[in-house]
């Protein structure tokens, strides 16, 4: 089983959330970025990662030397703190322009809005120190399937990524699938649906993927297998470890809360395959319960990291000739129960 080097964490600013959920307003006060940033070291984080407007706030309504001028001030920011930017993301379902979609939406002069707010995220990653151009095609999908083609969709997706790797021949895109929320059904809900549509663009090799542990879940995935699926390509660029309850909303709860096992062969997924070892991160994208308290603010991303590194640990002291000779012997039920055991740490 190849050994990853030792793994490198991330989070980004939104994943210390004021408590607001789908169905109520924030329940803390909001935290400035300052103090998000001078926490990060303090809980062993070495990254951030950035939607545009969080690196550069108002982006829209700033030109584009301006935009540029402020990344830089940010760039400062982060050597300052000894802190890596690990990818941008353009947040393009937050704008009325993207109501109906971005990329995919039936007016056009909307699709040039999306393509033109992407080549202004991937100016602000090369002034970051980043390659990385995160895709969440969170609004590219229908709530009535008769409104748009699927055919023609996927044509306009491709034709929107061929622009960003006209843009840039450095940037790398990678693509975070979603089967649902905020749209009913979403055109690329499954790593496999991220890696098809990689290979009509332009350049295959520089469109690969992002997993998120309860995106999976909600797509009845499990995400140790969409890990293993997506570096069996070698193109799981970046992860967001959380987990989820089931196929409700998507909840962002810290990592193993709801399942320990589910958690547990993520780690061994990473771990066999290598995770890592290129200079990607383990990212948490999780958030704070809603009952959490303002001294508490930070507590779900050092708890999801620990839940990590002691998974880390059961992860490469599983006993591994044991579990062989019993799949060998096709004997399951022992099989589970040595999983189970050595969760639990033995009789």
């Amino acid at each position: 089983m190849a050994k990853s080097n030792i793994y490198r964490f991330c989070t980004g600013p939104w994943n210390w959330s004021a408590g607001q959920d789908p169905y109520g307003p924030p329940t803390r006060t909001e935290i400035s970025f300052d103090r998000k940033l001078a926490e990060l070291k303090k809980i062993g984080f070495e990254a951030m990662m950035f939607h545009d407007d969080d690196a550069v706030p108002d982006i829209d309504g700033k030109s584009g030397a301006q935009v540029l001028k402020e990344a830089k001030e940010l760039k400062k920011r982060l050597d300052g703190e000894g802190i890596t930017a690990e990818m941008v993301a353009p947040r393009l379902w937050f704008h009325p322009n993207t109501v109906d979609g971005g990329y995919t939406s039936n007016d056009p002069k909307n699709r040039q809005y999306a393509i033109d707010r992407s080549r202004r995220s991937i100016d602000i990653a090369n002034v970051l120190g980043t390659d990385l151009l995160v895709l969440w095609l969170a609004r590219e999908g229908t709530y009535i399937r008769e409104s748009k083609s699927g055919r023609r969709s996927v044509d306009l997706l491709v034709a929107a990524l061929d622009a960003m790797l006209g843009h840039d021949k450095k940037i790398r895109l990678s693509i975070e699938p979603k089967p649902n929320e905020p749209m009913d059904v979403a055109y690329v809900p499954t790593i496999g649906h991220a890696l098809a549509v990689a290979q009509l663009t332009r350049d295959p090799k520089r469109v690969g993927c992002l997993i998120e542990s309860a995106h999976a879940i909600l797509a009845g995935l499990d995400p140790a297998d969409e890990i293993d699926f997506a570096m069996a390509f070698g193109k799981l660029w970046s992860l967001h470890l959380n987990d989820q309850n089931g196929l409700k909303f998507d909840q962002d709860k810290p990592f193993g809360s709801s399942n320990l096992r589910v958690a547990f062969n993520q780690v061994r997924a990473l771990e066999r395959n290598g995770y890592g070892q290129k200079g990607e991160y383990v990212c948490f994208d999780v958030h704070p319960f809603r009952t959490t308290q303002p001294e508490q603010w930070s507590a779900h991303l050092s708890n999801s990291r620990d839940t990590f590194l002691r998974l880390l640990e059961k992860s490469r002291s599983y006993p591994e000739k044991q579990a062989e000779r019993l799949i060998a012997d096709r004997n399951y039920q022992d099989l589970d129960q040595l999983v189970i055991e050595h969760l639990l740490g033995g009789k």
